[in-house]
């Protein structure tokens, strides 16, 4: 499974767009380009997911229950 920094990174280098032109195009810092392809933690998700809606995606917090395929039952 590929991760954030290896998809942002091969995505941005399909665009031909060196790191500098691809944070202008997004609307970010290329601090923040650098530290997302640098797997970095501590990022801003709504500044992630503005570097996602360049390739048509999203990133969304997801319970720790979602991810083990385990529903909340409803009362």
């Amino acid at each position: 499974m590929e991760g954030l920094a290896e998809f942002v990174k091969r995505r941005r280098k399909q665009t031909g767009m060196d790191q500098h032109t691809f944070a202008e195009r997004t609307g970010v810092a290329l601090t923040v380009v650098r530290k997302i392809e640098q797997g970095k933690s501590g990022l801003q998700l709504d500044k992630v997911n503005q570097v996602l809606k360049m390739f048509g995606h999203e990133l969304a917090p997801v319970s720790s229950r979602e991810l083990n395929g385990k529903e909340e039952n409803p009362l």
